[in-house]
């Protein structure tokens, strides 16, 4: 009796007169688009003004690395609900030239004269000793984009740095109108603001009228036009050292700030060797922790056990597995990841097969886990952009970058244009927890880009954007494309789910079996067969993340682009 007024919430969402569907592959149903095709290049973001940009640069001469620089300077520009040089950055590299993927985590530290016993003071003034808040001065760490553009630059990069910053240049200074969705999350953004009343400029940056700019409005920063013009005239100094680095530590001094210059003087981006695992003959690459990347390869080698295709696409049978997974992976990403500086992860035991075998036992297929525990590998042994670029040579870039949650920290210095993200807010309090915070330390990371290989050839550079929805994102997106056969662009505007409520690498820990939000276009017969295992299953309301990916026909030697139906942007080739 317990289960039916789920089920008769559910019926009144998810019934087949509710959606708005239409036929697409095999008796599958949800709207769709055609994937873009085209053979010299192809740039895939989440505003179309910045995915012009990109392929503006790659006519221009500029490699993948190039194009993926500017459309990241842009972004940071039209959509600062997600991204922007306040933020941190990683990336996966496909060189043609040597056939190898290079990874980079550009992510920053937590200042180096804030101690945990300050830290831990200064949250119990604030009333929440046990966590983070996730605005204010608190949370905010020294943002790593900016080196993460000059470490591709020097190793990739084709046109000088001057030339990529010069159409966000540009933009910020005559301005730019802005779009449907971005618009939406800038004036949640702008009202939150509004109640912190922080000092500092983010409502005088953001808000210029008094209010966030509406769909179709011109929006201007100038002052972030004269930072992006400082780093391109002073290079990756003009932004660690030199007149922007001062300015920051004269704010954070005069307001209780805890960044210095010294932080950022001391900032190094990192290049780092992807990971990977094979899923059913195909080699998925993720960064290693401190991001969370790894948690979608576990995820894949706990399904790898399990006929995914045989269950059918979007099956009551297949929903269920997939979430089981990912709750199992979640109990190992609370425990496990954090920066490696400063913890010992049991990173080749967590990827093994044999290890995947072990947890994909727990998985009782006709009832749903309330709780899991986190394996024990070694005795064997929150908003975001994402863009991928390709080019002519072969070359093609899988990168993501975050505030983290939206608009981030709520602190922006008079002069620069920019907000500060709130990373921190994802370090742990507990003593003893690999992802405890400690001055000087990367916290936990969920932004991750992704890439795929398929006998020893580039296959797909995509990522998911949305908090604990990637790793769930990317194993959807692969589960699209192997397992049922959807092409580049349909994998990604299938319905998704989202299981939220696991363990989390801040401390909490699930105890309830957490709860599915599902998209509308998830069968009714699904959720129902769902709820029938004991999952709490619950109309989603957006955070389904945003999909871009290329896909490389090594046959045809063209490229597929795709981008998210869900979100503002666009695939555009040449």
């Amino acid at each position: 009796m317990k289960l039916l007024p789920a089920l008769l919430l559910v019926a009144a969402v998810f019934a087949p007169a509710a959606t708005a569907q239409i036929d697409r592959v095999n008796g599958r149903s949800f709207a769709t688009r055609s994937a873009v095709v085209a053979q010299h290049g192809m740039v895939c973001t989440s505003q179309p003004l910045v995915t012009q940009i990109g392929i503006d640069v790659l006519k221009a001469g500029g490699s993948a690395v190039d194009a993926a620089i500017a459309a990241n300077a842009a972004l940071g520009l039209m959509e600062p609900t997600g991204s922007g040089v306040g933020g941190d950055l990683f990336a996966i590299v496909y060189d043609a030239k040597t056939k190898k993927l290079y990874g980079l985590n550009a992510s920053g530290r937590s200042p180096l004269g804030l101690s945990y016993e300050q830290m831990k003071a200064e949250l119990g003034k604030a009333g929440s000793p046990a966590h983070i808040p996730p605005r204010g001065f608190l949370p905010i760490s020294v943002p790593g984009a900016v080196s993460g553009w000059f470490e591709l630059h020097q190793r990739f990069g084709k046109l000088p740095m001057k030339d990529l910053l010069a159409p966000a240049i540009r933009y910020a200074e005559e301005g730019f109108p802005l779009t449907q969705y971005i618009a939406y999350g800038w004036d949640l953004n702008v009202r939150l603001a509004k109640s912190d009343k922080f000092p500092g400029a983010f409502l005088s940056t953001y808000a210029p009228n008094g209010r966030a700019p509406a769909e179709g409005e011109i929006f201007r920063n100038p002052a972030l036009a004269h930072t992006l013009q400082l780093i391109a005239d002073q290079g990756r100094d003009g932004f660690y050292k030199g007149q922007i680095a001062d300015q920051i530590d004269a704010f954070m001094r005069a307001n209780g700030g805890f960044l210095r210059k010294a932080d950022f003087e001391q900032h190094t981006a990192t290049w780092v060797e992807p990971v990977s695992v094979n899923y059913r003959g195909y080699d998925v690459y993720e960064l290693p922790p401190n991001s969370q990347g790894i948690a979608a390869l576990q995820m894949l080698t706990i399904l790898e056990g399990f006929n995914l295709r045989a269950m059918g696409f979007n099956s009551p049978e297949a929903l269920h597995t997939l979430i089981e997974a990912k709750k199992l992976a979640f109990e190992d990403r609370a425990k496990f990841y954090a920066d490696p500086a400063f913890a010992k992860i049991p990173l080749k035991s967590l990827l093994s097969k044999e290890y995947g075998a072990e947890r994909r036992k727990l998985i009782n297929a006709d009832r749903a886990a309330r709780t899991y525990d986190a394996g024990n590998p070694a005795l064997k042994d929150g908003d975001t952009i994402y863009l991928t670029t390709a080019d002519a040579e072969g070359n093609m870039v899988s990168l993501i970058q975050s505030n983290y949650r939206g608009m981030g920290s709520g602190i922006s210095v008079p002069g620069l244009g920019f907000t500060f993200q709130d990373r921190g807010e994802m370090f742990a309090m507990e003593p003893g927890h690999a992802n405890v915070y400690a001055p000087g330390k990367r916290p936990f990371q969920t932004i991750i880009p992704a890439f795929v290989m398929k006998d020893g050839q580039p296959w797909l550079s995509f990522g998911v954007m949305g908090g604990a929805m990637q790793p769930q994102g990317h194993v959807q997106i692969l589960t699209n494309l192997i397992d049922f056969d959807l092409d580049v662009q349909e994998a990604g505007d299938a319905a998704r789910w989202q299981h939220d409520g696991s363990s989390e690498p801040t401390g909490e820990k699930m105890r309830d079996g957490g709860f599915v939000q599902v998209e509308s276009g998830i069968p009714y017969e699904s959720v129902r067969g769902l709820v029938q295992r004991g999952h709490d299953v619950r109309a989603g309301n957006g955070g389904f993340g945003g999909y871009q990916a290329i896909m490389w026909d090594a046959k045809n030697k063209v490229y597929h682009g795709a981008s998210e139906s869900r979100k503002d942007g666009c695939a555009m080739g040449y």
